[in-house]
């Protein structure tokens, strides 16, 4: 049973960074579908970044340029590097684990961002 903690979560203003930490434990992250999600209040969960032996790294459009997911696989932790965060970024952030095809299998708590303008 893969386990995820996500951390580095906080309120910064617009145009700020923030780093997201999403550490595992119970599986081998390099073995599995990586991904970022997030929901905002009153929206539906959307992803954001994800990464995978078989499909590399791929971006939402909202986000592309501006974010970067990435892995250390000594520590078996995922990241989501944000840059220039807007408003409309603000949300819970969530780290998810998958595999046979699937990113969605593990979720972690969630990490609130609060981008203000």
């Amino acid at each position: 049973q893969v386990q995820l903690e996500e951390s580095g979560g906080g309120s910064v203003q617009a145009g700020g960074s923030l780093r997201l930490s999403c550490a595992a434990s119970g599986g081998i992250l390099s073995s599995y579908c990586m991904a970022w999600f997030r929901q905002a209040p009153g929206k539906e969960r959307e992803g954001v970044a994800y990464m995978s032996r078989y499909i590399g790294t791929t971006y939402a459009m909202s986000v592309k340029g501006r974010f970067t997911i990435s892995r250390d696989n000594v520590k078996n932790t995922l990241y989501l590097q944000m840059n220039n965060l807007k408003p409309e970024d603000t949300a819970m952030y969530y780290c998810a684990a998958g595999y046979g095809g699937s990113c969605v299998n593990y979720w972690g708590q969630g990490t609130q961002v609060t981008v203000s303008s």
